[in-house]
C-alpha cells in the first residue's frame, strides 16, 4: 500500500441521525483518493455497539451494514502507544484479537454521541488525529446556548434567548414569552437536524413544545424567531480558511406546515429551495463570509463546519448555529457551496482529510 493512509471511517451512531449518518458516510467513501487513504468502515449501531465492516458499500447507503457475515466486533484502542483498531474475532468460543493501524479517525456521525464531543474526546485520548472539529469545538457548537453566548461576546447578534431545566417553572417561559412576544422556537439545546424543534405561533401551543423537547435533551432553550431568511457558510482550514459560496434558504411559507426549515424540507426540499450563490449583494455575502469566519474562529472550530445565520429585512446578520459534521452526500449543502466555489466533492474530502496530518 505504499504510503496509503488508513483512515478509521466512523458512520452510524447512537443518535436520531443515524439514517443521515449513512448516507454521508456512504458518499466521501466513495470520493476518497485511494492513491491517499484506505478507508477502514466503522459502523456504530443506534444501540452503540461497533463493528469493522468490510462488505459492500451499497450496504451502507441502504442499511443493511449490520450483519454476521460483514461485521466483527471492534473498538479503537484508548492505549495512545497503539493507535489501532482492535477486532475481535470469535471462533468455538474463543476470541482471537487482530488489530489494524490506523492514521486518522473520520467521524462521520450526525448529532447526540458523535459530533457533541464525545466521539471526538475518545480519539484524541487515544492519540490518534482527529478530522474536523476537536472535543471542545464540537461540545460548544452542539450546546445552543453557550455557542450563543460566546458568539455574542465577539460582535454578532444573536437571538434572544432563555434556557429551561426540568425544573423550571413553566410560568417563566410564559414570562419570557410575553416579554418578546410570539412567535419563538423551543428547542432541545443540544440536538441537530431539527428534531424535537416546534414554531411557537399560539401561546396554547408552548407547553407541548417544551416537553417535546425535553424529550431529546434535558435542557431546552426558547429563541425569538428572527424575521428574514437563513443563509449557510461552508468553511474548510485550519488558520487559513477557505470558505465556500454563501447559500440561502427560500421555504414556501404557504405549504410549509411547521413554520421552518425542519428536517422533513432538510432532506426532501418538499416546500423549501436553496439557491447557491444567494441572491444578496456582493457586499453583504462578504460580509457574511467574514462573519463566518469570525464565528468559527470564536468556537474554535477546525477542519471543516457549516456556520448557519440569519439575514433579516435590514440585512443584519444573526447567528444560528454551527454544524461541526454537516451533512455529506453529494446533494448537500456543504459540498454544493464549496462546489460554487471551485472545489468539486473529492477535492474538498482530500483538504478536509489531509488537515488531520498537519
Amino acid at each position: 500500500m505504499g504510503n496509503v493512509k488508513n483512515i478509521a471511517i466512523l458512520f452510524g451512531g447512537a443518535s436520531s441521525e443515524y439514517t443521515v449518518s449513512l448516507q454521508s458516510a456512504y458518499a466521501v467513501i466513495g470520493n476518497m483518493d485511494r492513491k491517499k487513504y484506505n478507508p477502514v468502515t466503522v459502523g456504530i449501531t443506534q444501540k452503540g455497539q461497533w463493528f469493522y465492516f468490510t462488505g459492500e458499500m451499497d450496504k451502507i447507503q441502504n442499511d443493511t451494514w449490520c450483519n454476521e457475515t460483514d461485521c466483527v466486533p471492534a473498538m479503537l484502542s484508548p492505549d495512545r502507544t497503539l493507535q489501532k483498531l482492535m477486532v475481535f474475532y470469535e471462533k468455538n468460543t474463543q476470541v482471537k484479537i487482530e488489530s489494524i493501524p490506523i492514521d486518522a479517525v473520520f467521524p462521520i456521525l450526525h448529532g447526540r454521541n458523535g459530533e457533541d464531543g464525545t466521539i471526538q474526546g475518545m480519539v484524541e485520548l487515544a492519540g490518534v488525529p482527529l478530522v474536523g472539529c476537536g472535543t471542545l469545538s464540537a461540545a460548544l457548537c452542539m450546546d445552543k446556548d453557550r455557542a450563543h453566548r460566546l458568539v455574542e461576546l465577539s460582535g454578532v447578534r444573536v437571538p434572544r434567548a432563555m434556557v429551561l431545566m426540568q425544573h423550571t417553572a413553566v410560568n417563566k417561559a410564559y414570562d419570557f414569552v410575553k416579554n418578546i412576544g410570539l412567535p419563538v422556537f423551543v428547542k432541545p439545546v443540544r440536538a441537530g437536524s431539527s428534531f424535537g424543534v416546534t414554531k411557537v405561533v399560539d401561546m396554547i401551543h408552548l407547553a407541548p413544545a417544551i416537553t417535546l423537547a425535553f424529550k431529546y435533551d434535558n435542557r431546552v432553550i426558547l429563541e425569538e424567531a428572527i424575521d428574514g431568511f437563513e443563509v449557510g457558510c461552508a468553511v474548510c482550514g485550519l488558520d487559513k480558511l477557505i470558505v465556500g459560496e454563501i447559500d440561502e434558504i427560500e421555504l414556501d411559507k404557504a405549504e410549509n406546515v411547521s413554520g421552518f426549515f425542519d428536517y422533513t424540507e432538510k432532506y426532501t426540499l418538499k416546500n423549501a429551495a436553496i439557491y447557491v450563490p444567494a441572491r444578496i449583494s456582493t457586499k453583504k455575502t462578504q460580509e457574511i463570509k467574514e462573519a463566518a469566519k469570525r464565528i468559527y474562529r470564536v468556537l474554535d472550530c477546525a477542519g471543516f463546519a457549516r456556520v448557519d445565520m440569519f439575514l433579516t429585512p435590514e440585512e443584519e446578520i444573526v447567528f444560528n448555529e454551527v454544524n461541526t459534521i454537516p451533512g455529506f452526500t453529494q446533494h448537500s449543502r456543504y459540498p454544493a457551496m464549496m462546489r460554487e466555489a471551485g472545489y468539486d466533492f473529492a477535492e474538498i474530502i482530500d483538504k478536509i482529510i489531509g488537515q488531520a496530518f498537519v
